[in-house]
């Protein structure tokens, strides 16, 4: 794992991050609805699809792969997202992660060898071994929305958070509410919608899966 420490005394954001973090201590959010109708489209599952774009994203912009370490203030190299599973009997969650990777295919082996093994246990984060290069990531099957924020009221916590809702079609389109709290300490809103853009063009460029000439669609 590539962990870079920053140098504050030499950082061009030193004035902006003592700001935010100490002086106006405040993190930023921003709702968007994404346009998912390509991912629709491509065949992919929606949940861990998302997740891949995501990490993908992430890893594209520094801004999103900044943490805290004791006093230490770090750069991933790279992130693997630490998200949110749903028990439907007993109406709780758990948190699971998985080894982010370049490939969909491999991403989702790994998302479904977790799924399989973790999936259906019970507790805060039953899968051992949560690297710290991690962010986070929730689902909200139940309602869309157009607005969601999390509180961090000690305002430490640097990593991006994510939140998705109900998906919403109607004649060709696809909506999906994704909400991201960022901490001002490290990250614009000129990073943010950045981030945001980078994301929505990723899933433009999703294909639709190759179809057979009998016209069934490829598993």
């Amino acid at each position: 794992m590539e962990v870079t420490v920053i140098d504050r005394a030499a950082w061009a954001r030193r004035e902006y991050f003592e700001h935010y973090l100490t002086s106006v201590p405040c993190t930023v959010s921003m709702t968007m609805q994404l346009e998912i109708a390509p991912l629709r489209r491509s065949g992919r599952r929606l949940y861990p699809a998302m997740l891949h774009l995501l990490a993908q994203t992430v890893n594209e912009h520094g801004q999103f792969r900044m943490a805290l370490r004791g006093e230490e203030l770090v750069r991933y190299g790279s992130m693997t997202p630490y998200y949110t599973v749903f028990h439907k009997q007993s109406g709780s969650f758990s948190n699971l992660w998985t080894d982010y990777a370049e490939d969909y295919g491999e991403f989702l082996a790994r998302f479904e060898e977790d799924q399989r093994r973790y999936g259906a246990s019970e507790g805060f984060s039953p899968k051992p071994g949560l690297p710290e290069n991690y962010f986070t990531v929730s689902m909200l099957p139940w309602r869309g929305f157009t607005a969601f924020q999390v509180n961090t009221p000690d305002y430490r916590y640097l990593r991006p958070i994510f939140t998705m809702g109900r998906m919403e079609e109607s004649e060709g389109s696809c909506k999906l509410p994704l909400a991201v709290q960022v901490h001002h300490a490290v990250c614009d809103g000129f990073h943010l919608c950045a981030f945001l853009d980078g994301l929505q063009q990723k899933i433009d460029r999703l294909a639709a899966p190759p179809v057979r000439p009998e016209g069934r669609i490829t598993p």
